[in-house]
């Protein structure tokens, strides 16, 4: 009948996202806010967006009535500036106001991921690439990390290399690499792209699996307390910040079924201080002090994974066979660990980005870096500083210098501060 037709349309456009972005709130930043009917994960879609495109997040507010979020979010790039880029901003909209959250990247669309876990060690990574560059694979992008002696890493592969009886002399070959020497366990195994939702967030829950929260070392200030008389449990996280801090926080709750009701987000220099007000899925808060230490263990290894430590080597180069096994074989040889690795394939070129240390962790000797550079190529080859945002900008003439502190007091962000203070979830950061 039509009047239930009319009726389904109005459903959709009560429960889409309405996502509101303005550059005049405040010289600083630009203001994101996404307002839209409670929905499992509308969080972490948008926190996942603006972390894909790289931009930092310096300040975030949290806010639900139970039936209706509105999250504001005050962003600039990675070297601190407002968003002026058109396309970045359409994209943000429409990545964020649709019904089904962001899509898969078309590029990945048909191909096979391999997902690995193992223990870490020298070369690996290296060893990894050799055998599927010597099964005649093409690599389209890949994703790994190390953390606390394991790795975790995800590669897509074009869908002509991944016929059944190839996919499982890969399996096999890798399974074998994985177990080493000493047989220390590892797990290898073949799934469409299509089910690997976020690279990223698919490492997260790698290594997760792995267990590797359970090793002792040391760790981000994180706690668990309890709000007995509003029914919450509140999660402070405090630590250095970096890019993707707020993803990675907001995946590993997301992941282990809790649901971020209110929440901020400061940033002061390069220090960060996350609050959140969460619960279970269904409604309860954190009641056991085993439930509670748990949170902290895998919130505490999330933060680390991400190592932005080391060297940053870009290599950007006309794509061939081979060419991962050669870079990382040059890396072992000289006595580098890759700690973390993103490989991308756009048409005939690698744009590849690598943190490298020394086989202990430790800073890497430059005349390592000069042998690499020397071998891969100068002008190939490129060290990076990681670019860290610039939170202290000094307003326009004619602008009203709000500082970092007011950002988010005027306008928009004005209604999720008021009730948050309403609720009393901001005493403590006001």
């Amino acid at each position: 009948m039509e009047w239930l037709d009319e009726y389904e349309k109005l459903v959709i456009r009560m429960n889409t996202p309405r996502v509101v972005i303005d550059n005049a709130v405040c010289p600083t930043a630009t203001l994101v806010q996404v307002d839209s009917a409670r929905k499992r994960g509308v969080l972490l879609e948008a926190v996942q967006v603006l972390a894909d495109l790289d931009l930092s997040i310096n300040k975030a507010y949290i806010s639900s009535d139970g039936r209706w979020f509105m999250d504001v979010f005050h962003v600039t790039d990675r070297l601190g500036r407002k968003l002026t880029d058109d396309s970045v901003i359409t994209y943000i909209e429409q990545s964020l106001g649709t019904w089904n959250g962001p899509a898969r990247p078309a590029a990945l669309e048909g191909l096979t991921a391999l997902e690995l876990t193992g223990a870490d060690r020298t070369g690996l990574l290296s060893e990894v690439f050799a055998v599927l560059a010597d099964m005649e694979c093409s690599v389209v992008e890949a994703r790994a990390w190390t953390h606390r002696g394991r790795l975790a890493c995800v590669v897509f592969l074009r869908g002509e290399d991944a016929d059944a009886g190839r996919v499982a002399r890969i399996l096999a070959r890798l399974g074998h690499l994985l177990r080493g020497d000493a047989g220390a366990p590892g797990a290898v195994a073949a799934v469409p792209a299509a089910g690997v939702a976020h690279a990223d967030r698919r490492l997260h829950q790698l290594m997760a699996a792995d267990r590797d929260q359970d090793r002792a070392f040391p760790t981000p200030a994180v706690s668990v307390d309890s709000w007995a008389e509003r029914g919450y449990s509140v999660v402070t996280v405090q630590c250095r910040d970096r890019p993707k801090l707020l993803f990675d926080v907001v995946c590993t709750l997301h992941d282990m079924d809790y649901v971020v009701f209110h929440g901020t987000v400061d940033t002061t220099g390069d220090q960060a201080r996350q609050e959140f007000y969460i619960r279970h899925a269904d409604g309860s808060p954190i009641r056991s002090e085993a439930e509670r230490e748990r949170v902290c263990q895998c919130l505490q290894a999330a933060i680390e994974r991400r190592s932005l430590e080391g060297v940053r080597l870009e290599l950007c180069t006309p794509d061939r066979p081979g060419l991962l096994s050669d870079v990382t074989r040059t890396f072992r040889e000289n006595g580098l660990l890759v700690a973390q690795a993103e490989v991308s394939t756009k048409g005939d070129l690698a744009s590849n980005v690598f943190y490298v240390t020394d086989a202990a962790g430790n800073a890497v000797d430059q005349c390592a870096i000069d042998a690499v550079r020397e071998r891969v190529g100068t002008d190939r080859l490129v060290v990076r500083e990681e670019p860290r945002p610039q939170l202290y900008q000094k307003a326009a003439p004619g602008e009203r210098d709000h500082g970092v502190g007011g950002l988010g007091l005027v306008y928009l962000g004005n209604l999720v501060k008021r009730n948050l203070y309403n609720l009393g979830l901001i005493k403590s950061c006001s």
